[in-house]
């Protein structure tokens, strides 16, 4: 392996054409070198950031009521309450209930049915008791 490496060698020598010889003095340029100057850059702008700041607000609303169908509502902002104990009619929860979401209105209109049924019963009651008052004082003036 050695020779073939050699031979190699030899017939790449043989057939390289000579390197030209170059004057032990460097050329010099006919002109300076001149570096170009760097073209001028608009100065850098802050990339604005594609994130939306949004100023939160923490509003409370607790709407509370009963099974006699009252309604209560209190409101707090941050640590301050701005409402307490304002009464709000039934309906009215019931529509706001509904304009927030289904479930919500859901559960709101399961209390407010309760408080309607027992209400109903109450009148029922209420009128069958006014009809017994009724027929008692037809019976007096008579």
């Amino acid at each position: 392996m050695a020779d073939t490496l050699v031979e190699q060698d030899d017939q790449v020598d043989a057939e390289a054409p000579a390197a030209p010889v170059q004057d032990e003095k460097p050329e010099v340029a006919a002109e300076p070198a001149v570096k170009p100057e760097p073209e001028a850059k608009p100065a850098a702008k802050r990339a604005k950031s594609t994130v939306k700041k949004t100023r939160t607000v923490e509003l409370t609303l607790t709407v509370t009521g009963t099974a006699d169908g009252e309604w209560q509502a209190d409101l707090v902002h941050g640590t301050k309450r701005v409402v307490t104990g304002l009464s709000v009619a039934a309906a009215a929860v019931s529509r706001a209930a509904k304009e927030l979401h289904e479930d919500i209105a859901g559960g709101i209109d399961e209390v407010i049915e309760a408080a309607r049924s027992q209400h109903r019963t109450r009148m029922e009651e209420l009128e069958a008791e006014l009809a017994k008052v009724k027929a008692a004082l037809a019976e007096l003036s008579d």
